[in-house]
């Protein structure tokens, strides 16, 4: 008798469990979905993990996860062969815990390898890079998973070679000495826990490199790193440690609308952080999904069905928003995030294009609206990154 209680017991936890999680959703059929997730000591609860991050996976349904923290071989394997549609990659001749889950039906695999495997870049990289060449529907996209060298005081010590901060660093000089001589033309992402913010000041900030280099690189989680707390992917500390940064090839596709950047915040669908701490790991997932098209022109956009454009997209200081259609009293109005509108263009009868300069604004994403007799036509997103 006690038996079967114990069985029944166990058989409505699982339910439950499968019933929160299958709320989790993210990834769409008509999107490119990349996610991080350092998966803490995997399993960090033996069978239990597996079970839990199984389920995970299928309800948040990405094309592409890099892991990492995987030490268990074995568990990362049987995970993975039992996911529906699901291949998993792990290097266990250099293995240091970083591996791949992806969907096998909408990725094709061209390559994967490690770089920076030499003693000579160990102090840089206790973790080697794994780099994923792929094609998505006939789109080549790089991604490169690290999991950096973690802890330090947040003071950047160039002089101090065993300094934390300068190993993030030279890690990331390295990262984008190899995109720039290898894939210069090619949409790469690189992405993983890299143990740092992003919102250090420049002296301190080990992505400086990148921040610096705006037209070719662009953190898609910033907003994310320099919002509220609540949506950090490290709560613990709290800190924002995850991120995923893509090339100017991939520009274009992030400021499309149905794209989205987000930390995929698991506990809420559970008990509360100590259920998701105990049994999965101790820090958030963040996805980034991609409107995967084709970079636009001005001739190409004047040309197409885009009634409400702008470029470039993302801009530094200036950018143009083409109208192909006329509208009736028509006006563009120009949001932030927090529903604020800061700028409007009234009068625009028969201009094809409209400048504007954004003065004095923070980087981030804003909404430009398309109105015509106070009826909204359309919307597009745009990206400030100076």
């Amino acid at each position: 008798m006690i038996s079967k209680i114990i069985i029944s017991f166990l058989l409505l936890n699982t339910y439950l469990l499968n019933a929160q999680i299958e709320e989790l959703s993210f990834g769409t059929e008509d999107t490119f979905d990349v996610m991080t997730w350092n998966i803490e000591h995997f399993p960090k609860n033996g069978q239990t993990t597996v079970n839990y991050v199984s389920s995970i996976i299928e309800a948040l349904a990405v094309d592409i996860i890099a892991v990492q923290e995987v030490e268990n071989i074995n568990y990362f394997e049987q995970m993975v062969g039992g996911l529906e549609s699901y291949s998993g990659y792990l290097e266990s001749s250099w293995f240091a815990g970083l591996a791949y889950i992806y969907n096998h039906e909408v990725i094709e695999i061209n390559d994967i390898y490690e770089i920076y495997t030499s003693s000579q870049y160990w102090s840089a990289f206790p973790r080697a890079p794994m780099v994923m060449d792929l094609n998505y529907l006939n789109n080549r996209i790089i991604v490169i998973n690290n999991h950096l060298k973690c802890c330090g005081d947040g003071i950047l010590d160039i002089s101090d070679s065993g300094d934390q901060e300068t190993r993030r660093y030279q890690a990331n000089l390295l990262l984008k000495e190899y995109i720039d001589s290898n894939f210069p033309n090619e949409k790469v992402i690189m992405l993983g826990d890299l143990n740092d913010d992003l919102t250090d000041i420049p002296q301190n900030n080990v992505f400086q490199m990148f921040l610096s280099d705006s037209e070719n690189y662009l953190f898609t989680d910033y907003d994310i790193a320099s919002g509220t707390s609540s949506n950090w992917s490290f709560p613990t500390w709290p800190s924002h440690l995850d991120h995923i940064m893509i090339t100017n090839e991939l520009f274009n596709e992030f400021a499309q609308n149905d794209s989205e950047i987000l930390t995929i915040k698991i506990d809420e669908y559970l008990s509360g952080w100590s259920e998701y701490d105990e049994n999965i790991s101790d820090h958030r997932p963040v996805a980034l999904k991609l409107k995967m098209e084709p970079n636009l022109s001005v001739n190409d956009l004047l040309n197409s069905n885009y009634s409400f454009h702008n470029t470039p997209n993302p801009f530094q200081s200036e950018t143009s928003f083409i109208l192909k259609d006329t509208f009736e009293n028509q006006r563009i109005e120009i949001y932030n995030m927090n529903g604020q509108k800061i700028a409007s263009f009234k009068n625009i009868l028969n201009q094809q294009f409209i400048s504007w300069k954004a003065e004095g604004l923070p980087n981030g994403i804003y909404i430009a609206k398309l109105i015509s007799n106070n009826h909204h036509i359309s919307t597009t997103k745009i990206v400030l990154m100076n």
